[in-house]
């Protein structure tokens, strides 16, 4: 690098300058290799030095000071131009490569056919058609992307053409969730199994500090969507003819929320319910259990099988008017084998938003990478408002909206149970927090126990608390078994075969449950009885006899009840079996509810060394426990029969009912899957099918098919 001696190069006297000056030519001085090598090792270090550093190296290079400053001024000019050619080859080969991209998708396009059937592809009237719709959403679509970049530069207070620059752009053809889950950072890995078994593995991503702000922003329009929801009736909402209940009113809601369908196929439905109930729990109290996915399963073990809180993005005070906002998985199931589970990423938003009335909405939320069972299933702006009242009651006003997408036609015997707003419509939800809330006060509640013979020590409370504890564990076991997902099917026995029975394994290690390999075998059947007159079949210890193969045709005697709820039918026992030389230690624990959407029987064999570390108020949550039972819901079928004067006010008209069978077997402890014995599981099979068929002779249904 060359500098004029007149500048600071470094002249030979004053005669050199005077010839100089003669010859009106200006002389540059050439540096040395060692003081460019020593120039640019400190340029590395420091492209900007001060006044010190460069008096420094003149000293050092025999250079004056001005020719050190020229030299990394021109050097730092250098290094940028440098910097910008590159930059430009590397945005010229991802244009060309982004063109070429282009124009085999035009290519392939000219080609399109059907994916359903594999026919040609559209004529020229419906690709029109079709072009104008998307034509239609592409501008719907971009109006969002330029709400969403306004929003993100008033967060990260940068202009836009900065953000774009320097973040991927959430294009115009990606809706805003999927936008927003594109840039996230490591994923982790959610246990979709039950027990130890083979689990299902969701990939998912946590939300960025950049794509916060968006999704709070989104999280307050649900809130707004879901109040205006709660608080209006009609337009929104029309009373059904059927069963008085609220349906939303599609034409109404579109107009005041216009959105895109989640689901495009035909298959694709909308469900959407509201319902409300008097609960005996304070508002604070439910909130705070809603809120931590371990209570929320508790709180709905026949609706929630699993539910994780992956991340909180706002924690927030409950008695704050700020609210918080976490991003959570949960799975329902509507306790059939027959059925798949629906699962859902949500974000789940709590707000108080008036004195003592609190808001919690949830929406989905697509924060998965990967998945190995897709769910086809959306949920839109859902939840519930909790309003304080009284002496401890809170008023629960629920509202459930979602999109689902039944890929695989939904089995004929819950069909109208499910695309009847019944499995998962809000009805079912207040009902069963208003059983679970009376179950909770009457666990803590001084109500000694009926029936004691011999138990004595049961009329503790602290060994009330731990019995009814116990029995809830129970409970939530059984339910979270009937999906039968993560487990190993076998070809012979597995899904629904000629007996309707299905038959699968899992090897179970975790505490709570027997080790070893055990057997799980489910059934689901129509019954033409009412859904009270079959849970009374169930609950009655003098017909016991009819449907327990283990009782060898011997009664058996209830030694304890402890009341869970006003109803008789709600209640935990503790059943005697008949003397077995070899089994004369046992006894079974049980527990039976029901309400206006189902009722269950669930029970499980347990010692009595076991069952007395519950009664003496001792922590059980490691006594193994293995249940077995029965669900017991209406059809959703039409209602054509007349009111059953014999029962409770709250009894629905006289119709089909929908029975679940389940056993549970323990039947080895092998070290490994390979070793399981498949008559072991033939037997288990056996077992319930002869179970289904004494059911079916009990109540006069053996002509059943």
């Amino acid at each position: 690098m060359d500098f004029p001696i007149g500048s600071g190069g470094g002249g030979s006297g004053d005669e050199q300058e005077q010839s100089n000056a003669r010859k009106g030519k200006r002389s540059y001085h050439r540096h040395t290799s060692h003081q460019i090598q020593q120039l640019e090792a400190f340029f590395k270090e420091c492209p900007h030095p001060d006044d010190t550093q460069r008096r420094q190296l003149s000293r050092d290079l025999g250079l004056e000071s001005k020719q050190i400053k020229f030299w990394f001024q021109n050097k730092r000019t250098q290094t940028k131009a440098q910097h910008e050619r590159a930059d430009n080859s590397t945005l010229r080969s991802e244009n060309d490569k982004i063109q070429c991209e282009n124009l085999a998708i035009r290519e392939a396009l000219k080609n399109v056919i059907c994916p359903s059937c594999g026919g040609p592809p559209f004529g020229e009237e419906e690709r029109q058609r079709s072009l104008q719709k998307l034509q239609i959403e592409n501008a719907q679509l971009k109006e969002e992307h330029e709400k969403v970049s306004c929003l993100l530069a008033k967060y990260i207070g940068k202009p836009i053409s900065q953000i774009e620059s320097s973040t991927p752009m959430l294009g115009s053809s990606m809706d805003v969730p999927a936008a927003i889950s594109r840039n996230q950072g490591p994923g982790a890995a959610l246990d979709q199994g039950h027990g130890s078994s083979s689990p299902l593995t969701y990939q998912f991503k946590n939300i960025s500090d950049m794509e916060k702000p968006l999704v709070l922003e989104t999280a307050a329009s649900a809130m707004d969507e879901l109040i205006r929801l709660m608080r209006i009736n009609e337009p929104l909402w029309i009373k059904s003819p059927a069963d008085g209940g609220f349906v939303l009113h599609r034409d109404s809601y579109d107009k005041i929320f216009p959105r895109a369908n989640h689901f495009t196929n035909s298959t694709a439905r909308v469900e959407a319910s509201k319902d409300s109930e008097i609960v005996t729990m304070k508002a604070m109290h439910l909130v705070e259990k809603i809120l931590n996915s371990d209570k929320w399963i508790d709180l709905f073990p026949t609706i929630v099988t699993k539910a994780k809180t992956i991340q909180v993005l706002e924690p927030g005070m409950l008695a704050s008017r700020g609210g918080s906002v976490q991003l959570m998985y949960e799975q329902m199931h509507i306790l059939s084998p027959l059925v798949p589970p629906r699962e859902f990423f949500f974000i789940r938003h709590c707000q108080q938003i008036e004195l003592g009335v609190w808001l919690i909405v949830d929406f989905s939320y697509d924060c998965s990478k990967e998945k190995t069972s897709p769910s086809r299933s959306w949920k839109l702006p859902s939840g519930c408002m909790i309003q304080d009242m009284p002496n401890g009651y809170s008023k629960v006003t629920w509202v459930e909206h979602v999109e689902v997408d039944d890929k695989t036609q939904t089995h004929r015997l819950y069909r109208d149970l499910i695309c009847g707003n019944i499995a998962y419509g809000a009805a079912r939800w207040v009902v069963t927090l208003k059983r679970m809330c009376e179950r909770y006060t009457y666990s803590i509640d001084d109500i000694a126990p009926t029936g004691i013979g011999g138990l004595g020590v049961l009329n503790l409370p602290e060994g009330k608390r731990s019995i009814m504890k116990l029995s809830h564990r129970m409970v939530k076991n059984f339910c979270g078994m009937l999906s039968m997902t993560g487990k190993l099917d076998f070809p012979q026995l597995s899904e629904v075969n000629n007996s309707g029975v299905r038959v699968s394994v899992r090897k179970s290690s975790e505490p709570g449950q027997p080790c070893g390999m055990i057997v799980s075998a489910a059934t689901s059947l129509w019954l033409p009885l009412p859904p009270h007159h079959v849970f009374s079949f169930f609950r009655d210890e003098k017909t016991r006899v009819q449907w327990d193969v283990l009782s060898n045709g011997n009664p058996v005697h209830e030694i304890a009840r402890i009341a869970s709820g006003a109803h008789p039918g709600n209640c935990v026992s503790v059943i005697r079996q008949p003397y077995i030389p070899t089994e004369n230690n046992m006894l079974m624990l049980q527990e039976t509810c029901t309400d206006t959407t189902g009722s269950l029987v669930v029970y499980a064999p347990m010692d009595i060394p076991a069952i007395n570390i519950a009664m003496n108020g001792e922590d059980s949550s490691e006594v193994p426990i293995l249940p077995s039972g029965f669900i017991i819901s209406g059809d959703g079928r039409p209602e054509t029969g007349t009111i059953d004067a014999s029962t409770s006010a709250n009894a629905v008209r006289s119709g089909g009912s929908l029975l679940t069978v389940a056993f549970q077997i323990l039947v080895s402890s092998p070290s490994s899957l390979k070793q399981l014995n498949v008559e072991s599981v033939a037997t288990v099979n056996t077992l319930i099918s002869s179970t289904v068929q004494r059911i079916k002779t009990s109540l006069n249904c053996s002509g059943l098919d």
